[in-house]
């Protein structure tokens, strides 16, 4: 009788559990890839896609604004021409700028302090409308200022919001703006950089007001409303800040970069302001 050799039953369960094995280790690999690609996808989305869009739209509303400017100049100076030939041009009470500080100058080139004869009875800028150009040469920054400071709205795309109820351009109190340091056209990601006296232009239809850097803060809590009040002052940075009223401009943006925790200030004062 021929001998019977015995199945090797416990070596088949140990391949099988080692296949098993293998199958488990290849789907979580295959898992990690499809996370790691879709979060891969996520960070470009937001520091690159996200960047190209706001900045081109910004540049965009930009240049609408200058051509639309432009032409309402053109306009207006044709009205004045027509009827200067029969009687001298009236000057209207709402065509008064507020005097600046002492020391600024009517217009950039300097001169002595008094009066700029601009026009401020345009309509009060919408909510999310864009209706200003900030210009920072010192760091390449030209983007639209709009009303607000809504992410959907103003901040994400591309623009410098407007805190409501603050100050606008050239007038006396705080012109508070905020604007995104990552993501979205980040405009103000290098304010940092910014040093005592570099400019920060604001042009508006009726006109330009030139502001110098003055102050900054690095670092305070993002529920500092003290930075933008008419008389700018941490609540709770002592020292940083003014005492006396004046013309003045603030920059606010997220620190540490890529996060929102803290917040950082640029303060800057009026220098001049001049007609378009």
């Amino acid at each position: 009788m021929r001998e019977r050799v015995p199945v090797p039953v416990v070596q088949q369960g140990r391949r099988g559990r080692r296949a098993l094995g293998v199958r488990v280790l290849w789907g979580g690999a295959e898992v990690a890839v499809t996370l790691g690609l879709v979060l891969l996808l996520f960070v470009v989305h937001q520091l690159w896609w996200t960047n190209r869009q706001a900045r081109a739209a910004a540049e965009r509303t930009v240049l609408a604004l200058e051509e639309e400017w432009g032409e309402s100049s053109v306009e207006e100076g044709r009205g004045e021409s027509s009827s200067s030939s029969s009687s001298p041009p009236s000057t209207s009470p709402q065509e008064s700028v507020p005097s600046p500080p002492s020391g600024a100058s009517s217009s950039p080139g300097g001169g002595s302090s008094g009066e700029a004869s601009v026009r401020t009875g345009d309509p009060a800028p919408r909510w999310d409308q864009a209706y200003a150009i900030l210009r920072i040469p010192e760091i390449g920054v030209r983007v639209p200022v709009a009303e607000g400071v809504s992410k959907g709205g103003v901040l994400d795309q591309g623009y410098v919001g407007h805190y409501p109820r603050t100050a606008q351009p050239g007038q006396a109190g705080n012109f508070a703006l905020a604007g995104h340091r990552n993501t979205h056209g980040e405009p103000f990601r290098y304010i940092n950089r910014l040093r005592r006296g570099d400019e920060l232009r604001v042009e508006t239809r009726g006109a330009v007001y030139t502001y110098v850097v003055d102050k900054r803060l690095a670092r305070t809590s993002a529920r500092d409303g003290g930075v933008i009040r008419d008389v700018p002052r941490s609540e709770v940075r002592e020292g940083y800040g003014y005492r006396a009223p004046g013309y003045y401009i603030t920059l606010t943006t997220c620190t540490p970069e890529y996060t929102s925790k803290h917040r950082l200030v640029v303060w800057g004062t009026l220098r001049s302001m001049r007609p378009r």
